[in-house]
């Protein structure tokens, strides 16, 4: 019995990731979408320096960001669901028995350049607005050549 109890104390614990504006804990809706980095000024706003930022692009097409990733989260406060750009904070040696802490942002537009697998929220950019529109329109006088009668 008490084998069974110390199991359970080793699972890991909820990520404590919070609500830039409530400080309430947020709610994964979605996956985690993986950034990566293919150009040398987003690898130095990481603190990679330049010649290293060089030499790592030119073996690899784009470079894995560890610990940065987007996901969807709904917050009870705001009663909605937003994009997250989040990064794991650095932390010493001595933090590590600690709980992981989160930088949380609002995921900007060029974040969702550099993930992998991810739609873009407002559709795909190289879609035309005539095709998009198009696409919306559901009573449209044409329809009706595709409606199928069994």
């Amino acid at each position: 019995m008490n084998q069974r109890c110390d199991r359970n104390r080793k699972r890991s614990k909820r990520r404590a990731i919070l609500c830039p504006v409530h400080g309430c804990c947020l709610d994964s809706v979605s996956q985690k979408y993986r950034l990566y980095a293919d150009t040398v000024g987003q690898l130095q706003q990481r603190g990679i320096n330049r010649r290293k930022s060089l030499i790592l692009l030119t073996t690899q097409t784009a470079v894995p960001l560890v610990g940065e990733w987007l996901e969807a989260f709904w917050c009870d406060q705001c009663q909605q669901t937003k994009w997250y750009h989040i990064k794991k904070a650095q932390q010493g040696a001595f933090h590590s028995s600690q709980a992981q802490i989160y930088e949380v942002s609002l995921a900007p537009t060029e974040v969702w350049q550099q993930a992998t697998g991810v739609i873009h929220p407002q559709g795909n950019p190289s879609v035309g607005e005539f095709t998009k529109r198009h696409a919306r329109m559901s009573d449209h006088p044409n329809i009706k050549d595709f409606q199928f009668q069994i």
